[in-house]
């Protein structure tokens, strides 16, 4: 079976260090994310309403992808609806994530659309081609 490969950018891994001082648990939490939700909608092509294109960033050759259903066991009580997401990018061909965002709605109602551009320009400019 195929296995999908990630990386972080920087500034994922910035905004994940501050969440992670609010929500102890984040790490184990994302590990399941990655399990149940990324690679379920990817690999196994099982759509459990986690996972949600975000339209206007999507060709054959990438896919921008938001986490909704993330289950944060520092949020109790909340369950799949804790309020945390994730924006990445999903490289079909070379079977690829590139985690780009993750932040909690109360904080932020949607995602960083220059973010997301600025992510693509780095790619076709060819700068972080050969990283992602």
């Amino acid at each position: 079976m195929k296995k999908i490969k990630y990386a972080k950018t920087a500034t994922f891994t910035k905004d994940f260090k501050k969440l992670l001082k609010r929500y102890k648990t984040l790490q184990s939490d994302l590990g399941v994310a990655k399990r149940d939700a990324i690679e379920l909608y990817h690999l196994k092509r099982v759509d459990n309403q986690s996972v949600f294109p975000i339209p206007g960033f999507c060709s054959e050759e990438l896919l921008i992808c938001k986490v909704k259903k993330f289950a944060c066991k520092a949020l109790k009580g909340q369950g799949a609806r804790s309020g945390i997401r994730i924006i990445y990018a999903f490289f079909p061909k070379r079977m690829k994530v590139v985690f780009i965002e993750i932040y909690f709605k109360g904080d932020r109602e949607n995602e960083s659309r220059d973010r997301i551009t600025a992510f693509i320009k780095s790619i076709i400019v060819g700068q972080g081609l050969a990283n992602h």
